[in-house]
């Protein structure tokens, strides 16, 4: 085995800190792994009050800041502050969605949504995949410069060559609402991200998942109750949201689920009679098949709903989910079984984002696009931190007596993504039909 390999570390992804000066700590904290979402939903509201392209042009600049800060870092705290900056990128969805309900004719809606929601896998697929050959070739710092690129090309794409929405909401920002759900959601993730290291029993974590929950409950009190929410939870009543919402949460544990045991099982050394003994840059090139069927299933999503709504590519997301997952839990041995995976994975989650957004589209009115896809891109992120530490739990928990994981974890960890697949598949069989939408939008205000 190789050396610094301790008992249960092989799922702890390296830090990019390692390579900065002075001692590096065992894992990066959460907010260097993943950027902080709770400006999600405030800046997805503050979009739909003064203007989505003013604001999506503030998410760029501060992701552009963010990245360069990033590149430029040398300790742990100039990092977590750039990483806290790149939380605001989690707006930038929800706020390119509205823009272009906002400024396309109806017919052309759904397909760039689904073209869109491509991008985005595209984005997310081609960081796993080049990440490893950009720091063995380069340094970490161009994880950032190169992102910092794309992001400077796309501001000045916004502020020259894109118009303002003309829908907007009046009102003022929910400044308590947007603050207790902050505690909430950084308590909550940072409980879930760290409970692996610190014990799911230690006083830590459980005084962490209590105070979020409370602070969560705190803010559907506060929500109910205010005359402008942050976020309008009345919406969450209607059939064609929170089905959309609870395949988003579904599908972001599936996602962060299959990136973390696919490229666990390629590094494993051969030895163990189960691994495949890939380099990182190799087994992120297994990923690269993903990333392919993620973009043509988001563009043939966006193709099917505008013909016949969003209910079947969730239908047809989520059982390809399933079998992506269910047929590794079967037999991992092979590498076409691994790849037919992965293609699966790829198809299920470009149709789920494509299918989810243009729910969320049909069933609210344009005046709330923001808020409502913002909080359905929170959902998908929780659902990333849930995926992610019951994976690495389940391998931690499942190791060698070298401290590799066992290829018994492996199987939990396929059946159990297949298992939240069937949840998902549960939502969308729930969700409406194209005419029920149609009825309910009606009733509810929404254009037809």
């Amino acid at each position: 085995m190789p050396p610094g390999r301790a008992r249960g570390a092989w799922h702890r992804r390296p830090c990019l800190l390692a390579r900065l000066p002075g001692p590096p700590p065992a894992r990066c904290p959460p907010a260097v792994r993943r950027g902080i979402p709770v400006l999600t939903p405030i800046l997805g509201r503050l979009g739909d009050m003064v203007g989505k392209r003013r604001v999506l042009i503030v998410v760029l600049a501060l992701l552009l800041v963010g990245a360069v800060l990033a590149a430029l870092s040398t300790n742990l705290t100039m990092l977590v502050v750039a990483r806290i900056l790149q939380g605001a990128a989690g707006a930038v969805m929800p706020l390119s969605i509205g823009i272009v309900r906002d400024e396309l004719p109806k017919e052309r809606v759904s397909v760039t949504i689904g073209l869109l929601s491509a991008i985005f896998g595209i984005g997310a697929g081609v960081g796993i995949v080049a990440a490893g050959p950009i720091v063995e070739s380069l340094s970490w710092h161009w994880l950032f410069w190169l992102p910092a690129g794309l992001v400077l090309i796309a501001l000045l794409g916004a502020v020259f060559g894109m118009p303002e929405s003309p829908i907007r909401t009046p009102g003022r920002l929910d400044t308590l609402g947007a603050g207790i759900l902050s505690v909430s959601l950084v308590a909550l993730l940072l409980a879930i991200s760290e409970g692996q290291t610190w014990g799911w029993g230690d006083a830590r974590t459980v005084g962490l998942l209590i105070g979020g929950a409370a602070a969560l409950v705190a803010f559907v009190l506060v929500e109910l109750r205010v005359q402008e929410p942050l976020i309008d939870l009345r919406l969450f009543r209607h059939r064609g949201v929170w089905t959309a919402h609870v395949v988003a949460l579904g599908f972001g544990f599936a996602m962060f689920g299959t990136f973390i045991l696919v490229p666990t099982l390629l590094q494993l050394p051969t030895a163990l009679g189960y691994g495949f003994g890939k380099s990182v840059s190799e087994a992120g090139i297994y990923l690269l098949p993903t990333v392919v069927a993620m973009v043509a299933s988001g563009v043939a999503a966006g193709i099917i709903i505008r013909r016949i709504g969003p209910k079947l590519p969730m239908i047809l997301g989520a059982v390809a989910v399933i079998v992506a997952f269910a047929l590794p839990a079967l037999g991992h041995a092979e590498e076409w079984q691994i790849v037919l995976s992965g293609i699966l994975t790829g198809i299920g989650i470009g149709m789920a984002l494509a299918a989810t957004s243009n729910a969320i589209v049909e069933s609210v009115p344009a005046t709330q696009t923001g808020e409502a896809v913002s909080a359905n891109t929170v959902l998908r992120t929780i659902g990333s931190s849930i995926g992610t530490a019951v994976i690495a739990a389940l391998i931690a928990s499942n190791t060698t007596a070298q401290g590799a994981p066992s290829d018994d974890a492996f199987t939990l960890g396929f059946w159990a993504s297949a298992g939240v697949g069937v949840l998902v598949l549960i939502a969308a069989l729930a969700a409406p039909s194209l005419r029920k939408r149609g009825r309910d939008g009606t009733s509810a205000g929404i254009d037809a």
